[in-house]
Formats: C-alpha cells, structure tokens, sequence
C-alpha cells in the first residue's frame, strides 16, 4: 500500500469529520466572527483567525487539487517538489498532494538562510518550489539564483511578482484522484539531515518507507478514532510527520499548534481534548517550571483525557521524566528514537510498559531490527559501547547524488546510526552519545550526554551542552555550556562543588554560562558551540604543541 491510499480511505469512510485543526495563539480570538465560522472559509490566510480547521473530505480534495495543478503544468512522475511552508492547515495537503502527482516531496528547515535554500535547492534537482509568506524576504534575495526551479508557487496572501498565487490556482482544478500510478518502490520523499554534524545530506525514501512509519507509529502508541493528537514540531521534519502518520492510520484528529509557551500547550490540550501530545525536551521542561515557579496551577486546565505524553528527538534525561511523572502521575510516557535516515521516530522504542526503565531508549522498534557493533561491524557483548545499526523498511534509499556518504552508513541493509549505545542485561538500549561527540581526554573516552544528564540534575541547570576543547596536554578537556533557569543565580565554584561526585576525568574542567543553541527539532547545536569556544583553544594548542 502506498501512503495515499490512506488519505482517500479515510476521505471515504469518514469525510465529514474533522482531519486537522490549526492553531495560531498569537492571533486575538476576538476577531471580527467567529473564529469558528471563519475555519470553513476556503480563502482564509494561514496566518489567520484564531482556530481553522478541515475534514478528511477537504484534505482529500485540496490534495486533489494540486497534485492536478502539478500535472497541468506537464510537471512529469518524479519531479523534486520543494516546500518552504510553517506548520498550517495548507502543509498536509500540499505534501500530499505531491505524492499523488507521483512526485518527490522535499520539505525544507525553515530555519533556512538565503544561501542554504539555494544550496538543498540545487542538491535536491528542485524544479518547482512551493513557498509561504514567512519566506518571501528570504526569497526576494534568491529568486533570480534557482537555476533549476522551473515554477515558485506561494502560499498566502500578498504573492510576490515572480511567484504564482497557489491557493488561486488550485480553485480550478479538479478534485479528482489524479490518473498517476504509484507503487510502494516508488521515491516518495527527500528530506535533509539536521546539519548537527556538518552540511545538510538529502535522504531519499521511497513509498514504503513512509508506510512503514504510519504502522510503526500506530503499534507503539495504540491510535485509535477517539484519539486527538497535538503537534507541535515542524512538519518539514520526519519526527512530527511521522507521529502523525499514526493519526493517518487511524482515521483520528489531529491539531498543529503555532506556538510553544506552556500556557498555549496546556489550553490546546483542554479546548482541543488531545489525549496524546508528543513534546521535545526543551517544552517538557518549561512546562515543568511554570508548574514550579506558580506560573501555571494545573486546576486551571482540564486534562483528564490526556493519557500519553511521548518525546524524542534528543537524548532525554531521565531527571526530567522522573519530575514528569511526579507532576502528571496518570500519564503513560514513552520515548523513541529514530533518524530521517529510517524515516523518523520508531527504529527504536521503549514502551509505555517499561518506565522502570527510563533513561533507556528501548528495544528495536514494531518492523525494526537493531545491533551494537564495534569498528569492525561485530557486535559487542551486552554492556560495552559501540555503534547503533538498525535495519527495517524504513531505512533509506540513499543519500541523494552522494554514493560515499551512502556507502559509509549503509552496509547489507543495516543503516549505521553514528550513535554510540550499549545493551544492558535485559536487552534494553541506552544512547551513550554521538560518535563524532565522543571527547577523548587524555586517552579516555568521554561521553558528553552522560555528563549532560548529570548536570542536569543540579536544581538551578534548565540546560546544558557538554563539548570537547582542544588542549596541549591531554587533547581534549570537556568544557559545559550552562544555561541557569530564570530568575536564578550560579558560580563556576558551586558547579565544580557539584561534579565532585563524578570521577575526576569526567568532570567538566571550563563552565561557560549562557543559553543552549537548539535547532527547531530540539538538538543541541554542538556545531555552533565549537566554532564559538573551540578556535581560540586550537589556536593556543597548536602555539604550545
């Protein structure tokens, strides 16, 4: 089956109820009518009113829709499709409307500078670009560059004058299922990698694999049609999609939310009655403050439909789910692990059964298979560190035009994560960190989340990074990039005071006070923190070497 079929099953059974609901906080609820009303206007903006919202019926049609816009156009099978689109009630049907057309969908980072669009762009053999008005600044300054994009289709009101009215266009297509046939080996997606460890690489996936991920994601986290999923993270990324694929398998609501203050989230939850809500680390921890500092007193929201809570994306600290648990003890909790390159979330699981176990990221996900293994593919007995494989119908074609990157992480259908990890005796994985993190000092292996997480456990710490500095004499000194919570105050000596009790080569030996880069996926953007503390060091490690 194809991910398509979904959309029209449920276009077909159940196309009067509600498929997606919009949410944008920022805007007045007092608008000139009723925000509910103004949901059912076809020519509202994304950006407004309050609450929009669309039928399985609708999202059907609209997808329809472009994908026979596309087609008019003689855009052929395989066409590389790009989207620069905020999450909005347009996104879903235009990705989908993609994939009917039998065309490459390539969500970008809408975090994206002028210069890397155009670099994805031309990485990706884009020949049509699908943006929204929070680009248009961005490509004001490139729209001449695209060599390769044959058409730019905006989303919005206020099109710019080398692009074309998109929404106005799709009026007089038709609403028929378009004549393209497609197969589960068909290439359905790219998607870029987060840039963490360098360049963004694109990942080509087929139908498949998308598949895949709707009944992955609906085996760990049981959707059923009475479930109400809240999204938060960007739809250009496979973590969000694809925990909504669950909610696609289903048939069931889901509600994309613009924002992310604790108030927004737990008023969402209430007026929305979502029972499963997937957060990153960072928004589970500022919940937990406002809850602690009295910002927010939870008798004030009604929550009792709530029944799980799951978050992925990054290592997760097991300090932060124990607080969690103490504040919403009728939660099922659950985390996941995955990678764009196996389609997202779900490779690896830890299942709600097992929170005895927090701290693990679980055992090989519903279709997956895992491995640790040392450098030379063997794997390593239950307690050592060595790489993470996984292997499964998600697993990615390739890296798109990079057959050496491919080749160093694809190997007899395994995909070599780049994560290092260990099994303990129950068969239970724990991430130890990235393998190109790994500081070595002194000859020992440091591995920064587990000094991340125990800092994390210090009552001023909202947030930490742990990096490796070059020095003269033992190569490499971890140094901790501390973020204190508001309204706190800490030293350099009452973090120090605070590591003795970890042995001495594990303990940070430079404190930097300040906030954490993360990138909108809710990974620590190491990157960045070395280019900013590493090259004085360097310079002074090669003056004394």
């Amino acid at each position: 089956m194809v991910i398509t079929d979904l959309l029209e099953r449920n276009a077909r059974l159940y196309g009067n109820d509600i498929a997606l609901v919009e949410i944008n906080p920022s805007e007045e609820r007092d608008n000139a009518m009723n925000w509910r009303e103004a949901s059912l206007i076809e020519t509202a903006t994304p950006n407004a009113p309050y609450r929009r919202e669309m039928s399985w019926r609708t999202f059907d049609r609209r997808a329809n829709r472009f994908a026979n816009l596309l087609l008019s156009r003689g855009i052929a099978k395989g066409t590389k499709v790009g989207m620069l689109m905020m999450n909005c009630l347009e996104f879903l049907p235009i990705y989908f409307g993609i994939l009917k057309a039998g065309c490459v969908v390539v969500p970008m980072n809408y975090r994206y500078s002028s210069d890397e669009i155009l670099y994805c762009a031309d990485l990706a053999d884009l020949e049509v670009l699908v943006f929204g008005p929070e680009f248009v600044g961005r490509m004001d300054a490139i729209s001449d560059k695209l060599e390769k994009v044959k058409t730019l289709f905006f989303v919005g009101d206020g099109t710019p004058d080398y692009a074309e009215d998109c929404l106005s266009l799709m009026r007089f297509c038709s609403e028929s299922l378009p004549p393209v046939e497609l197969t589960e080996d068909d290439y359905a997606a790219i998607y870029f990698s987060s840039g963490t460890t360098g360049f963004p690489k694109a990942i080509l996936h087929n139908h498949r694999a998308l598949y895949c991920s709707c009944l992955t994601e609906q085996n760990h986290h049981s959707q059923t049609r009475n479930d109400v999923f809240l999204c938060i993270p960007p739809l250009y990324h496979t973590g969000a999609k694809m925990h909504w694929f669950g909610s696609l398998l289903s048939g069931s609501k889901a509600v994309l939310l613009r924002g992310v203050k604790p108030e927004w989230i737990l008023r969402t939850v209430t007026e929305e009655k979502c029972t499963i809500v997937w957060l990153l680390v960072p928004w589970a921890q500022d919940i937990l403050d406002a809850i602690d500092s009295g910002r927010i007193k939870l008798n004030d929201y009604l929550l009792d439909q709530w029944r799980l809570m799951h978050i992925g994306a990054q290592p997760v600290p097991p300090s932060m789910i124990k607080r969690w648990i103490e504040k919403f003890p009728h939660h099922q909790y659950d985390t996941n692990y995955g990678l764009s390159e196996s389609i997202g979330p779900g490779c690896v699981h830890l299942g709600v059964e097992n929170i005895n176990k927090v701290g693990a990221i679980g055992k090989a996900g519903y279709l997956w298979e895992t491995k640790v293994i040392d450098e030379n593919g063997n794997e390593v007995p239950d307690g050592e560190v060595g790489e993470l494989a996984v292997k499964g119908p998600g697993v990615m074609q390739c890296y798109y035009k990079n057959p050496e990157a491919s080749a160093e992480i694809l190997h007899d259908g395994w995909l070599y994560t780049g994560d290092m990890a260990r099994i303990d005796e129950d068969g239970f994985i724990y991430l130890v960190d990235r393998k190109k993190d790994v500081i070595i000092s002194g000859g020992e292996n440091l591995y920064p989340v587990q000094i991340e997480d125990f800092l994390r456990k210090h009552d001023k710490i909202k947030d930490v990074a742990v990096i490796g500095l070059p020095d003269p004499r033992m190569g490499e000194i971890a140094a901790a990039i501390i973020e204190i919570k508001e309204g706190m105050e800490c030293s350099e000596d009452e973090i120090d005071e605070f590591c003795k009790e970890l042995p001495r080569y594990k303990r940070p030996r430079k404190i930097f006070f300040e906030k954490v880069p993360r990138n909108p996926t809710g990974k620590i953007e190491k990157p960045a923190l070395r280019q900013k503390y590493c090259h004085g060091r360097l310079v002074e490690a090669q003056i004394n070497s």
